[in-house]
Protein backbone atom coordinates (compact mmCIF):
# COMPACT_ATOMS: atom_id res chain seq x y z
CA UNK A 1 0.00 0.00 0.00
CA UNK A 2 1.31 3.45 -0.97
CA UNK A 3 0.69 6.01 1.79
CA UNK A 4 1.14 9.80 1.79
CA UNK A 5 1.75 11.36 5.24
CA UNK A 6 1.45 15.02 6.30
CA UNK A 7 1.31 17.06 9.50
CA UNK A 8 2.92 17.22 12.94
CA UNK A 9 2.95 13.41 13.30
CA UNK A 10 4.54 12.83 9.87
CA UNK A 11 8.07 11.87 10.96
CA UNK A 12 6.93 9.40 13.63
CA UNK A 13 4.23 7.84 11.46
CA UNK A 14 6.56 7.59 8.47
CA UNK A 15 8.94 5.59 10.69
CA UNK A 16 6.09 3.36 11.90
CA UNK A 17 4.77 2.71 8.39
CA UNK A 18 8.19 2.23 6.82
CA UNK A 19 9.11 -0.36 9.46
CA UNK A 20 5.76 -2.13 8.93
CA UNK A 21 6.35 -2.52 5.18
CA UNK A 22 4.08 0.23 3.85
CA UNK A 23 5.42 2.31 0.98
CA UNK A 24 5.51 5.98 1.97
CA UNK A 25 5.31 8.14 -1.17
CA UNK A 26 5.44 11.82 -2.11
CA UNK A 27 7.09 12.76 1.20
CA UNK A 28 7.80 16.39 2.01
CA UNK A 29 11.33 17.78 1.72
CA UNK A 30 11.99 17.65 5.52
CA UNK A 31 10.92 14.00 5.66
CA UNK A 32 13.20 13.04 2.76
CA UNK A 33 16.09 14.80 4.47
CA UNK A 34 15.46 13.17 7.87
CA UNK A 35 15.26 9.66 6.44
CA UNK A 36 17.84 10.28 3.71
CA UNK A 37 15.43 8.59 1.29
CA UNK A 38 13.64 9.54 -1.91
CA UNK A 39 10.07 8.36 -1.18
CA UNK A 40 9.03 8.42 -4.86
CA UNK A 41 6.27 10.77 -6.10
CA UNK A 42 3.96 7.84 -6.84
CA UNK A 43 0.18 7.67 -6.65
CA UNK A 44 -1.03 6.98 -3.10
CA UNK A 45 -3.66 4.44 -2.06
CA UNK A 46 -4.25 6.23 1.24
CA UNK A 47 -3.24 9.42 2.93
CA UNK A 48 -2.62 10.24 6.57
CA UNK A 49 -3.18 13.85 7.54
CA UNK A 50 -3.12 15.63 10.90
CA UNK A 51 -6.48 17.04 11.95
CA UNK A 52 -6.91 20.81 12.16
CA UNK A 53 -6.95 20.71 15.97
CA UNK A 54 -3.80 18.51 16.06
CA UNK A 55 -5.53 15.92 18.25
CA UNK A 56 -5.18 13.06 15.76
CA UNK A 57 -5.11 12.10 12.11
CA UNK A 58 -7.44 11.43 9.21
CA UNK A 59 -6.91 8.27 7.16
CA UNK A 60 -8.57 8.40 3.76
CA UNK A 61 -8.25 5.95 0.89
CA UNK A 62 -9.10 2.43 -0.19
CA UNK A 63 -8.76 -0.79 1.81
CA UNK A 64 -7.76 0.98 5.02
CA UNK A 65 -7.93 -2.03 7.36
CA UNK A 66 -4.16 -2.81 7.37
CA UNK A 67 -3.27 0.86 7.80
CA UNK A 68 -5.84 1.36 10.54
CA UNK A 69 -4.70 -1.75 12.40
CA UNK A 70 -1.07 -0.61 12.33
CA UNK A 71 -1.74 2.93 13.56
CA UNK A 72 -4.39 1.90 16.08
CA UNK A 73 -1.59 0.08 17.86
CA UNK A 74 0.30 3.34 18.49
CA UNK A 75 -0.66 3.42 22.16
CA UNK A 76 -3.19 2.29 24.72
CA UNK A 77 -5.17 5.53 24.37
CA UNK A 78 -5.30 5.62 20.57
CA UNK A 79 -8.96 5.43 19.53
CA UNK A 80 -10.36 4.99 16.01
CA UNK A 81 -13.71 5.52 14.27
CA UNK A 82 -14.99 4.95 10.74
CA UNK A 83 -16.68 8.01 9.21
CA UNK A 84 -20.08 7.39 7.56
CA UNK A 85 -19.47 10.51 5.46
CA UNK A 86 -16.07 9.67 3.99
CA UNK A 87 -14.00 12.08 1.95
CA UNK A 88 -15.29 12.25 -1.67
CA UNK A 89 -18.45 10.23 -0.91
CA UNK A 90 -21.44 11.31 -3.01
CA UNK A 91 -24.91 11.83 -1.50
CA UNK A 92 -28.31 13.14 -2.42
CA UNK A 93 -28.98 15.70 0.31
CA UNK A 94 -32.03 17.68 1.43
CA UNK A 95 -31.77 21.18 2.88
CA UNK A 96 -32.98 21.20 6.49
CA UNK A 97 -32.38 24.89 7.17
CA UNK A 98 -30.27 27.80 6.03
CA UNK A 99 -27.65 29.31 8.32
CA UNK A 100 -25.06 32.06 7.92
CA UNK A 101 -23.31 31.60 4.60
CA UNK A 102 -24.82 28.22 3.75
CA UNK A 103 -27.26 25.47 4.58
CA UNK A 104 -27.44 22.44 6.84
CA UNK A 105 -28.31 19.42 4.69
CA UNK A 106 -29.41 15.90 5.57
CA UNK A 107 -27.40 13.25 3.69
CA UNK A 108 -29.04 10.25 5.32
CA UNK A 109 -25.73 9.51 7.05
CA UNK A 110 -25.77 12.72 9.08
CA UNK A 111 -25.88 16.47 8.71
CA UNK A 112 -23.42 18.37 6.53
CA UNK A 113 -22.78 22.00 5.62
CA UNK A 114 -23.32 23.25 2.06
CA UNK A 115 -21.84 26.73 1.53
CA UNK A 116 -23.94 28.97 -0.70
CA UNK A 117 -20.79 29.50 -2.77
CA UNK A 118 -20.73 25.76 -3.58
CA UNK A 119 -23.75 26.01 -5.87
CA UNK A 120 -24.99 28.50 -8.46
CA UNK A 121 -28.60 27.68 -7.57
CA UNK A 122 -30.78 29.42 -5.01
CA UNK A 123 -30.87 27.38 -1.79
CA UNK A 124 -33.98 27.06 0.36
CA UNK A 125 -35.39 24.64 2.94
CA UNK A 126 -36.56 21.42 1.28
CA UNK A 127 -34.34 21.79 -1.82
CA UNK A 128 -32.43 18.69 -2.90
CA UNK A 129 -28.90 18.56 -4.27
CA UNK A 130 -26.38 15.96 -5.32
CA UNK A 131 -23.30 16.70 -3.22
CA UNK A 132 -19.83 15.36 -2.58
CA UNK A 133 -17.99 15.43 0.74
CA UNK A 134 -15.13 17.87 0.34
CA UNK A 135 -13.94 18.17 3.95
CA UNK A 136 -15.04 15.47 6.41
CA UNK A 137 -15.05 16.34 10.12
CA UNK A 138 -13.66 14.33 13.06
CA UNK A 139 -16.38 12.87 15.28
CA UNK A 140 -15.07 14.86 18.25
CA UNK A 141 -15.35 18.14 16.33
CA UNK A 142 -18.26 20.57 16.64
CA UNK A 143 -17.94 21.26 12.91
CA UNK A 144 -20.07 19.56 10.26
CA UNK A 145 -18.58 17.94 7.15
CA UNK A 146 -18.45 20.39 4.23
CA UNK A 147 -20.05 19.31 0.95
CA UNK A 148 -19.99 20.73 -2.57
CA UNK A 149 -22.18 20.34 -5.64
CA UNK A 150 -19.09 19.88 -7.84
CA UNK A 151 -18.50 16.16 -8.41
CA UNK A 152 -14.80 15.35 -8.65
CA UNK A 153 -12.54 12.34 -8.71
CA UNK A 154 -8.81 12.30 -8.12
CA UNK A 155 -5.89 10.29 -9.37
CA UNK A 156 -2.59 11.53 -8.01
CA UNK A 157 -1.77 14.88 -9.60
CA UNK A 158 -4.94 14.87 -11.73
CA UNK A 159 -8.44 15.77 -10.57
CA UNK A 160 -11.39 15.33 -12.91
CA UNK A 161 -14.29 17.76 -12.46
CA UNK A 162 -17.67 16.76 -13.84
CA UNK A 163 -19.90 18.95 -15.95
CA UNK A 164 -17.38 21.47 -17.30
CA UNK A 165 -16.94 22.65 -20.85
CA UNK A 166 -13.16 22.94 -21.03
CA UNK A 167 -10.87 19.91 -21.26
CA UNK A 168 -8.41 21.59 -18.88
CA UNK A 169 -10.05 23.53 -16.06
CA UNK A 170 -6.97 24.37 -14.05
CA UNK A 171 -3.18 24.19 -13.83
CA UNK A 172 -0.68 25.14 -11.08
CA UNK A 173 -0.38 28.68 -12.40
CA UNK A 174 -4.15 29.13 -12.17
CA UNK A 175 -4.71 29.07 -15.90
CA UNK A 176 -6.14 26.35 -18.18
CA UNK A 177 -3.50 27.30 -20.72
CA UNK A 178 0.21 26.73 -21.06
CA UNK A 179 2.50 23.72 -21.20
CA UNK A 180 0.41 21.39 -19.04
CA UNK A 181 -2.67 22.12 -21.12
CA UNK A 182 -0.75 21.28 -24.29
CA UNK A 183 0.70 18.12 -22.72
CA UNK A 184 -2.79 16.96 -21.76
CA UNK A 185 -3.70 16.68 -25.44
CA UNK A 186 -0.60 14.52 -26.05
CA UNK A 187 -1.25 11.98 -23.29
CA UNK A 188 -2.32 8.46 -24.35
CA UNK A 189 -5.29 8.68 -21.97
CA UNK A 190 -8.07 11.04 -23.03
CA UNK A 191 -10.03 13.25 -20.69
CA UNK A 192 -13.53 11.64 -20.59
CA UNK A 193 -16.56 13.40 -22.03
CA UNK A 194 -18.39 15.72 -19.61
CA UNK A 195 -15.28 16.02 -17.43
CA UNK A 196 -12.41 18.47 -17.24
CA UNK A 197 -9.00 17.92 -15.70
CA UNK A 198 -7.41 20.10 -13.01
CA UNK A 199 -3.68 19.53 -12.49
CA UNK A 200 -2.15 19.97 -9.03
CA UNK A 201 1.09 21.80 -8.26
CA UNK A 202 2.98 18.50 -8.20
CA UNK A 203 2.12 18.02 -11.88
CA UNK A 204 4.34 20.93 -12.89
CA UNK A 205 7.54 19.33 -14.18
CA UNK A 206 6.27 15.75 -13.82
CA UNK A 207 7.03 13.29 -16.61
CA UNK A 208 4.54 12.17 -19.22
CA UNK A 209 4.26 8.71 -17.63
CA UNK A 210 3.34 10.21 -14.25
CA UNK A 211 0.75 12.54 -15.81
CA UNK A 212 -0.80 9.76 -17.85
CA UNK A 213 -0.94 7.34 -14.91
CA UNK A 214 -2.69 9.96 -12.80
CA UNK A 215 -5.19 10.79 -15.53
CA UNK A 216 -5.83 7.08 -16.18
CA UNK A 217 -6.57 6.47 -12.47
CA UNK A 218 -8.88 9.46 -12.29
CA UNK A 219 -10.65 8.34 -15.47
CA UNK A 220 -11.33 4.86 -14.03
CA UNK A 221 -12.86 6.45 -10.95
CA UNK A 222 -14.88 8.85 -13.07
CA UNK A 223 -16.37 5.91 -14.96
CA UNK A 224 -17.71 4.49 -11.70
CA UNK A 225 -19.32 7.84 -10.92
CA UNK A 226 -20.83 8.12 -14.41
CA UNK A 227 -22.75 4.92 -13.74
CA UNK A 228 -24.70 6.49 -10.88
CA UNK A 229 -24.75 10.29 -11.04
CA UNK A 230 -27.15 10.45 -13.98
CA UNK A 231 -29.95 9.15 -11.78
CA UNK A 232 -32.63 11.52 -10.49
CA UNK A 233 -31.83 13.25 -7.20
CA UNK A 234 -33.75 11.46 -4.43
CA UNK A 235 -32.66 12.74 -1.02
CA UNK A 236 -31.52 11.74 1.46
CA UNK A 237 -29.37 8.79 0.39
CA UNK A 238 -25.79 7.78 -0.32
CA UNK A 239 -24.93 7.40 -3.99
CA UNK A 240 -21.32 6.26 -3.89
CA UNK A 241 -18.37 6.11 -1.51
CA UNK A 242 -15.24 5.59 -3.60
CA UNK A 243 -13.01 5.54 -0.52
CA UNK A 244 -13.08 5.24 3.26
CA UNK A 245 -12.25 7.72 5.99
CA UNK A 246 -11.10 6.69 9.46
CA UNK A 247 -10.28 9.08 12.30
CA UNK A 248 -7.61 8.34 14.92
CA UNK A 249 -7.46 10.27 18.17
CA UNK A 250 -4.11 10.19 19.98
CA UNK A 251 -4.18 10.41 23.76
CA UNK A 252 -1.30 11.62 25.89
CA UNK A 253 0.32 8.17 26.19
CA UNK A 254 0.15 7.71 22.42
CA UNK A 255 1.80 11.07 21.80
CA UNK A 256 4.74 10.01 23.98
CA UNK A 257 4.94 6.68 22.10
CA UNK A 258 5.16 8.68 18.88
CA UNK A 259 7.97 10.73 20.43
CA UNK A 260 9.98 7.50 20.78
CA UNK A 261 9.46 6.60 17.13
CA UNK A 262 10.46 10.08 16.01
CA UNK A 263 13.53 10.05 18.28
CA UNK A 264 14.85 7.07 16.33
CA UNK A 265 15.04 9.32 13.26
CA UNK A 266 15.89 12.82 14.48
CA UNK A 267 16.62 14.55 17.84
CA UNK A 268 13.26 14.87 19.61
CA UNK A 269 12.38 16.49 22.92
CA UNK A 270 10.31 14.55 25.41
CA UNK A 271 6.70 15.65 24.93
CA UNK A 272 7.30 16.74 21.32
CA UNK A 273 3.85 15.72 20.07
CA UNK A 274 2.08 16.58 23.34
CA UNK A 275 3.42 20.13 23.10
CA UNK A 276 2.83 20.58 19.37
CA UNK A 277 -0.79 19.44 19.81
CA UNK A 278 -1.47 22.52 21.94
CA UNK A 279 -1.21 25.39 19.48
CA UNK A 280 0.64 26.77 16.48
CA UNK A 281 2.93 28.85 18.66
CA UNK A 282 3.74 25.80 20.79
CA UNK A 283 4.60 23.89 17.63
CA UNK A 284 7.00 26.63 16.53
CA UNK A 285 8.62 26.67 19.98
CA UNK A 286 9.26 22.91 19.80
CA UNK A 287 11.00 23.31 16.44
CA UNK A 288 13.19 26.04 17.93
CA UNK A 289 14.13 24.05 21.05
CA UNK A 290 15.04 20.98 19.02
CA UNK A 291 17.48 23.02 16.98
CA UNK A 292 19.36 23.78 20.19
CA UNK A 293 19.21 20.97 22.78
CA UNK A 294 16.01 18.89 23.05
CA UNK A 295 15.26 18.01 26.72
CA UNK A 296 15.28 14.32 27.62
CA UNK A 297 12.35 14.67 30.03
CA UNK A 298 9.04 16.40 29.38
CA UNK A 299 9.50 19.99 30.66
CA UNK A 300 6.09 20.18 32.31
CA UNK A 301 6.65 23.52 33.99
CA UNK A 302 8.05 25.27 30.93
CA UNK A 303 5.40 23.92 28.56
CA UNK A 304 2.43 24.65 30.82
CA UNK A 305 3.65 28.08 31.91
CA UNK A 306 3.96 29.10 28.25
CA UNK A 307 1.22 27.05 26.59
CA UNK A 308 -1.16 26.04 29.33
CA UNK A 309 -4.00 27.69 31.23
CA UNK A 310 -3.34 30.61 33.56
CA UNK A 311 -4.73 31.66 36.92
CA UNK A 312 -7.61 34.06 36.41
CA UNK A 313 -8.33 32.77 32.92
CA UNK A 314 -11.00 30.31 31.87
CA UNK A 315 -10.74 26.65 30.96
CA UNK A 316 -13.23 24.48 29.07
CA UNK A 317 -13.72 20.85 30.11
CA UNK A 318 -13.73 18.93 26.82
CA UNK A 319 -15.15 15.55 27.75
CA UNK A 320 -14.54 13.03 24.98
CA UNK A 321 -16.50 9.78 24.63
CA UNK A 322 -15.11 6.45 23.39
CA UNK A 323 -17.67 6.49 20.55
CA UNK A 324 -15.99 9.60 19.12
CA UNK A 325 -18.24 12.35 20.43
CA UNK A 326 -16.94 15.25 22.48
CA UNK A 327 -19.07 17.18 24.96
CA UNK A 328 -18.03 20.42 26.61
CA UNK A 329 -19.07 20.11 30.25
CA UNK A 330 -18.73 23.83 30.74
CA UNK A 331 -16.12 26.52 31.16
CA UNK A 332 -14.90 27.76 34.51
CA UNK A 333 -12.45 30.14 36.11
CA UNK A 334 -8.94 28.86 36.79
CA UNK A 335 -8.62 29.79 40.46
CA UNK A 336 -5.24 28.13 40.98
CA UNK A 337 -2.59 26.85 38.61
CA UNK A 338 0.83 25.38 39.29
CA UNK A 339 2.67 24.89 36.00
CA UNK A 340 5.56 22.95 37.54
CA UNK A 341 3.37 20.22 39.02
CA UNK A 342 0.70 20.46 36.31
CA UNK A 343 -2.17 21.14 38.73
CA UNK A 344 -5.14 23.31 37.74
CA UNK A 345 -8.23 24.11 39.82
CA UNK A 346 -11.36 25.18 37.96
CA UNK A 347 -14.42 26.75 39.60
CA UNK A 348 -17.85 26.69 37.95
CA UNK A 349 -21.11 28.19 39.18
CA UNK A 350 -23.98 25.81 38.54
CA UNK A 351 -27.52 26.56 37.44
CA UNK A 352 -30.49 24.99 39.18
CA UNK A 353 -32.49 22.05 37.88
CA UNK A 354 -32.00 18.31 37.55
CA UNK A 355 -29.64 16.20 39.64
CA UNK A 356 -25.95 15.42 39.77
CA UNK A 357 -25.25 12.14 37.95
CA UNK A 358 -25.00 9.11 40.27
CA UNK A 359 -24.91 11.35 43.37
CA UNK A 360 -28.70 11.67 43.03
CA UNK A 361 -28.62 15.07 44.70
CA UNK A 362 -30.69 17.95 43.29
CA UNK A 363 -28.70 20.63 41.49
CA UNK A 364 -29.63 23.97 43.01
CA UNK A 365 -29.06 27.58 42.02
CA UNK A 366 -25.90 28.86 43.70
CA UNK A 367 -24.12 25.51 43.81
CA UNK A 368 -20.41 25.58 43.00
CA UNK A 369 -18.36 22.85 41.32
CA UNK A 370 -14.61 22.79 42.01
CA UNK A 371 -12.64 20.51 39.68
CA UNK A 372 -8.97 19.66 40.13
CA UNK A 373 -6.97 18.51 37.12
CA UNK A 374 -3.43 17.26 36.93
CA UNK A 375 -1.59 16.89 33.63
CA UNK A 376 -1.09 13.20 32.83
CA UNK A 377 -3.36 11.82 35.56
CA UNK A 378 -6.06 9.35 34.49
CA UNK A 379 -8.74 10.71 36.82
CA UNK A 380 -9.94 14.01 38.23
CA UNK A 381 -12.30 14.93 41.10
CA UNK A 382 -15.12 17.46 41.15
CA UNK A 383 -16.49 18.55 44.53
CA UNK A 384 -19.99 20.02 44.52
CA UNK A 385 -20.88 22.48 47.28
CA UNK A 386 -24.03 24.37 48.12
CA UNK A 387 -24.20 28.17 48.23
CA UNK A 388 -23.52 27.91 51.96
CA UNK A 389 -20.39 25.79 51.41
CA UNK A 390 -21.84 22.42 52.43
CA UNK A 391 -20.43 19.48 50.48
CA UNK A 392 -23.13 17.90 48.30
CA UNK A 393 -20.86 15.14 46.98
CA UNK A 394 -17.67 14.33 45.09
CA UNK A 395 -17.57 12.87 41.59
CA UNK A 396 -14.34 11.35 40.26
CA UNK A 397 -14.16 10.88 36.48
CA UNK A 398 -11.87 8.08 35.26
CA UNK A 399 -10.45 8.94 31.86
CA UNK A 400 -7.48 8.80 29.53
CA UNK A 401 -4.56 10.85 30.93
CA UNK A 402 -5.57 14.52 31.09
CA UNK A 403 -3.88 17.10 28.87
CA UNK A 404 -4.00 20.77 29.84
CA UNK A 405 -4.03 22.93 26.74
CA UNK A 406 -4.25 26.76 26.68
CA UNK A 407 -8.05 26.91 26.61
CA UNK A 408 -9.22 23.40 27.50
CA UNK A 409 -8.61 20.29 29.58
CA UNK A 410 -8.97 17.33 27.21
CA UNK A 411 -9.38 13.60 27.76
CA UNK A 412 -11.71 10.73 26.85
CA UNK A 413 -14.09 9.63 29.58
CA UNK A 414 -13.95 5.87 30.24
CA UNK A 415 -17.48 5.53 31.67
CA UNK A 416 -16.56 4.03 35.04
CA UNK A 417 -16.58 6.63 37.84
CA UNK A 418 -16.10 6.82 41.60
CA UNK A 419 -18.47 8.88 43.76
CA UNK A 420 -18.34 9.94 47.39
CA UNK A 421 -21.64 10.96 48.91
CA UNK A 422 -21.99 13.74 51.45
CA UNK A 423 -22.27 11.12 54.22
CA UNK A 424 -18.87 9.65 53.25
CA UNK A 425 -20.18 6.59 51.40
CA UNK A 426 -17.97 5.64 48.44
CA UNK A 427 -19.07 3.59 45.45
CA UNK A 428 -17.87 2.77 41.94
CA UNK A 429 -20.50 3.20 39.23
CA UNK A 430 -21.10 2.55 35.52
CA UNK A 431 -18.88 -0.54 35.11
CA UNK A 432 -21.70 -1.90 32.92
CA UNK A 433 -21.40 1.10 30.60
CA UNK A 434 -17.67 0.47 30.27
CA UNK A 435 -18.29 -3.19 29.40
CA UNK A 436 -20.93 -2.19 26.84
CA UNK A 437 -18.40 0.19 25.28
CA UNK A 438 -15.85 -2.65 25.07
CA UNK A 439 -18.45 -4.97 23.51
CA UNK A 440 -19.34 -2.27 20.95
CA UNK A 441 -15.68 -1.98 19.92
CA UNK A 442 -15.34 1.60 21.16
CA UNK A 443 -12.99 1.01 24.10
CA UNK A 444 -9.97 -1.30 23.65
CA UNK A 445 -9.57 -3.99 26.31
CA UNK A 446 -6.22 -2.64 27.63
CA UNK A 447 -7.80 0.79 28.13
CA UNK A 448 -10.80 -0.74 29.93
CA UNK A 449 -8.47 -2.70 32.21
CA UNK A 450 -6.60 0.51 33.02
CA UNK A 451 -9.89 2.26 33.82
CA UNK A 452 -11.01 -0.43 36.25
CA UNK A 453 -7.61 -0.46 37.94
CA UNK A 454 -7.64 3.34 38.32
CA UNK A 455 -11.20 3.28 39.68
CA UNK A 456 -10.26 0.68 42.29
CA UNK A 457 -7.22 2.66 43.44
CA UNK A 458 -9.20 5.93 43.59
CA UNK A 459 -12.04 4.31 45.55
CA UNK A 460 -9.57 2.91 48.09
CA UNK A 461 -7.83 6.26 48.34
CA UNK A 462 -10.86 8.42 49.12
CA UNK A 463 -12.58 6.14 51.63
Amino acid sequence: MNVRVRGIYATALTAVLDDAGFDVVAASDPIRERFDAEFPPAEHDARVRTTGDRQGVELSGSNLDPLRAELEGTGRDTLAWTDPMARNAVFDARVERTVGGGAVVDTGAGDAYLPFSATEEHVDTGDEFRVQVRDPAPPWSSERPVVDTDIRTRGGVATLVRGVDATVVGTPDGSPEGELARLTELLPTDVPDAWGVRWSGAADGAGMDTLDAALSTARERAAALDDVVEDEVDAPRQILSPAETVWLWFGRESRFELDERRRGVVPTMAGHHRTKAGSGSASDAVDFVEQIDPPAEFPTGAVLSQFGPHTGGTLAIEHGKPDGRRITLGRGEVTDFDAESGHATVRREMTGGGTYDALEVPREEGDVAVTKFREGRAWYPTVYRSEDGDVRGTYVNVCTPVELFPSAARYVDLHVDVIKHADGTVETVDEDELQASVDAGHTPEPLAEMALDVAERVANGIR
